[in-house]
């Protein structure tokens, strides 16, 4: 727990100190930005190729082809998703939540990328459109689709709250993957990792620096559309804290199932290419 208040007296020039500017850490200015008009242009005569829809307090798994768009739809009520992704064929290859953080902010929408995990440290997929990029920041600092946030799970609802709940997103997402790949759950759940919370609605407080969570502003019909741009494989629970007004792991918050969309367009994006993964050299450099 915090001190309440500070353990040593502050310099004589303290303020001058906290008034240092800031610096970007990642100037992301030498990245081409993706060609968004291409990508929308490329929906045009589009089909859907697959669904998958995920029950509330459950998961589930799907695939995407390279060159293809991928939907997460709220369909009946509030609900947060905590999304998952790995190169296809390579569970060594996942989402990095935190260098994705680190190149394009704490609440990921439209024109972000989702990058892989080192050594690959390539785009995965590419959010192409967003409905709920309207809300922004409110004045608590809050905004939607977050990647500061892991995901809820049953060690640390054991740790704080002295039970067991089996249908934390942690758990959920390692039972999707074990049966996708046919594999006991024990040697797959490495390879679940921290997530995209899609449509939750987070930020961090002002005066304690503490992850909080508030409604979703979600509503049926919206949706976060990705364009994926290596062969994936998806996973994506339906929170068990429903739209994450008041709590997680539980099992008396409303719940909604949401829908995975699958899209394969009648030609790739214009000037579109899968991205290779980084040349860097696989880490001989050390």
């Amino acid at each position: 727990m915090k001190l309440d208040h500070p353990g040593h007296p502050a310099p004589a020039d303290a303020e001058r100190r906290r008034a240092v500017r800031p610096v970007i850490c990642y100037p992301v200015d030498t990245l081409a930005p993706p060609d968004l008009a291409a990508y929308r242009a490329a929906r045009d005569g589009w089909e859907k190729m697959a669904e998958v829809l995920v029950p509330p307090r459950e998961a589930r798994c799907f695939g995407v082809p390279a060159g293809c768009f991928f939907r997460i739809v709220s369909v009946e009520g509030p609900q947060v998703g905590d999304l998952n992704l790995w190169a296809a064929g390579d569970l060594s290859e996942r989402f990095f939540s935190g260098k994705t953080r680190a190149l394009h902010g704490t609440h990921l929408s439209t024109g972000d990328r989702l990058w892989s995990a080192l050594p690959h440290l390539r785009p995965m997929a590419t959010i192409t459109e967003d409905t709920l990029d309207w809300y922004g920041f409110d004045e608590w600092g809050g905004s939607v689709h977050d990647v500061i946030g892991t995901r809820c799970d049953p060690y640390t609802h054991r740790l704080l709250a002295g039970g067991d709940y089996h249908h934390c997103c942690h758990s959920n997402l390692t039972r999707a993957l074990a049966g996708r790949l046919a594999r006991p759950c024990a040697e797959v759940e490495p390879a679940v990792h921290d997530v995209l919370n899609v449509f939750m609605c987070t930020g961090f407080t002002r005066d304690t620096g503490q992850y909080f969570m508030k409604a979703s502003p979600v509503r049926p019909g919206d949706f976060l559309e990705f364009f994926a741009e290596i062969d994936l494989l998806g996973a994506l629970s339906a929170c068990p804290g429903g739209d994450c007004s008041a709590e997680h792991s539980s099992d008396t918050a409303a719940c909604h199932p949401l829908l995975v969309e699958v899209y394969r367009p009648k030609a790739s994006p214009r000037g579109w290419a899968s991205p290779p993964r980084n040349d860097y050299g696989g880490g001989h450099g050390c």
